[in-house]
C-alpha cells in the first residue's frame, strides 16, 4: 500500500511522534493506521515525543572508571523529576551511558555542538580524496553527505551505536527510555579522562637502550 504525506501527517497528529517515525511505522505496518500507532507504542516513541517539548532539569552526575584506573567519565544525565532521578532504570541507563562513553569515547554530545570549521575541514579531505579519484563534482557533494553523517556517528555521542545494542543510537535509546520511564531523558554534558592523554611521552629505542647498558 502506497504511503501517503497525508497519512504520515495524520499519524503524527496523533502520536507526536516525528515525520520519520511516522513514515517507518507506517512501511512496517503496511499503512494500517491502528497497527502503525500500536509500532510507535512498542518502540516507546508515541509516548516520548509528547515529552519532547518538557524541560528535563533533574537527574544525577554519574562517574565511572573503568579497568584498573585507566579510563574515568563524568557524565550528567537529566530527568523531569528527581523521583525518577532515583528510579533503578534510569540509574541502570546512566550506567550503562557512563560504560558506552568510556568505551567509544566520543568528543561531542551531538552534532550542534560540533564547531562549523571542524566539520568544514573534514569536508576538504573528502573532497580532495574523491577529486584525485576523478569522480564529479555533483556526486562528490552526495558523497560528502554520508561522509559528514559517518564523521558524527564517530565523534557524537547521540549518533554512535549503543555498545549493548548496536542496532539503537544513543539518541534512539533516549528516546526509548523516554517511552518506558514515562519522563524525558536527556544527556547533558560529559568529561572523559584517559590516563596520560595529551602528554607526550619520551621514546625510547629499545636496542640503542641495551647497547648504552652494556657498554657503560
Amino acid at each position: 500500500m502506497a504511503i501517503t504525506t497525508a497519512d504520515i501527517a495524520k499519524l503524527r497528529a496523533q502520536t507526536g511522534a516525528g515525520m520519520l517515525n511516522c513514515k517507518k511505522a507506517l512501511d512496517e505496518s503496511n499503512g494500517d493506521m491502528e497497527k502503525a500507532i500500536e509500532y510507535l507504542r512498542k518502540k516507546g516513541i508515541a509516548k516520548a515525543a509528547k515529552r519532547a517539548g518538557k524541560i528535563a532539569s533533574e537527574g544525577t552526575v554519574a562517574s565511572y572508571i573503568h579497568g584498573a584506573g585507566k579510563v574515568g567519565v563524568l557524565v550528567e544525565v537529566n530527568s523531569e523529576t528527581d523521583f525518577v532521578a532515583k528510579n533503578e532504570q534510569f540509574q541502570e541507563l546512566v550506567k550503562d551511558i557512563s560504560i558506552h562513553i568510556a568505551a567509544s569515547a566520543p568528543a561531542y554530545v551531538s552534532t550542534e555542538e560540533v564547531p562549523a570549521d571542524i566539520i568544514e575541514k573534514e569536508k576538504d579531505v573528502y573532497r580532495e580524496l574523491m577529486k584525485n579519484e576523478g569522480k564529479p563534482a555533483d556526486i562528490i557533494e552526495k558523497i560528502i553527505e554520508g561522509k559528514i553523517k559517518k564523521f558524527f556517528s564517530e565523534i557524537c555521542l547521540l549518533e554512535q551505536p549503543f555498545i549493548k545494542d548496536e542496532e539503537l543510537t544513543i539518541a534512539e535509546l533516549l528516546v526509548k527510555k523516554t517511552g518506558e520511564i514515562g519522563e524525558k531523558i536527556t544527556v547533558r554534558r560529559f568529561a572523559r579522562y584517559e590516563l596520560g592523554e595529551g602528554i607526550e611521552k619520551e621514546k625510547v629505542d629499545f636496542a640503542e637502550e641495551v647497547e648504552a647498558q652494556l657498554s657503560a
